[in-house]
């Protein structure tokens, strides 16, 4: 059966070289392309594809956000997020926000072919290379930091972008030793401020991704049909 597939991503030569490997496997055919989050919902629900591989990180939108609109919209519609990122936190988002796969757009193109089939088959089960030692990692990093239940309380404070002395009261304390208190946190995380501090531990998951306001083998991969694209242009 061909897996019928959409591609959502700003840059021309990405498409152009996700296209030029499709064109070399008979069993996925593309049914529809753009490059703008804005785009997309009319080209997914005109073309009702299979799958759709959509950018992270897209000109007039965040491509995760657009991920976790379809996967509200459609269950069984195989979604596989790419990123030229491949940092954790980028990879844990991906998971909470419901994709079948996330790839690096630097993948040899056997691992993103693998994505697009996997997803039209198991839409709601999560793959990702480098998924398990992501985890360990993570969980490695967590309970090195092991916030005391005071820290972890002021932490949700924090990500719930409450002042020192809003978070004093709450927690019926004084303001200084509230202060105290978020600047202990901030020392532990190795942060200067909220914003660093919200970050780190969003990137180590002790806040999730949408509470807050590996490097692969040197194969040929998605890049190299975007660089060979670029001498045609």
């Amino acid at each position: 059966m061909t897996i019928r597939l959409a591609i959502v991503d700003g840059h021309t030569l990405t498409r152009y070289g996700l296209r030029q490997l499709v064109a070399q496997h008979a069993d996925i055919e593309i049914v529809a392309e753009c490059g703008y989050a804005a785009a997309a919902p009319e080209a997914i629900a005109a073309s009702a594809p299979d799958v759709v591989t959509i950018d992270a990180t897209l000109p007039d939108g965040d491509g995760m956000r657009l991920a976790r609109d379809f996967r509200d919209l459609y269950a069984n519609l195989g979604i596989v997020m790419l990123t030229s990122r491949g940092e954790d936190d980028v990879l844990f988002r991906a998971l909470e926000t419901g994709v079948s796969a996330f790839v690096a757009k630097t993948a040899p193109v056997e691992e993103v072919l693998a994505a697009i089939r996997h997803a039209a088959v198991a839409a709601s089960s999560f793959t990702a290379s480098g998924l398990a030692v992501a985890l360990t990692r993570r969980r490695t990093i967590k309970d090195k930091l092991a916030l005391s239940p005071r820290e972890t309380e002021v932490l949700q404070f924090l990500r719930d972008g409450m002042s020192i002395p809003a978070i004093a009261l709450a927690m019926f304390i004084s303001p200084s030793t509230a202060k105290t208190y978020v600047g202990r946190l901030y020392d532990k995380l190795g942060a200067a401020n909220r914003a660093q501090a919200l970050m780190t531990a969003m990137r180590y998951g002790l806040i999730n991704c949408g509470d807050v306001a590996e490097i692969p083998a040197p194969r040929a991969g998605l890049d190299d049909l975007v660089a060979a694209g670029s001498e045609l242009a």
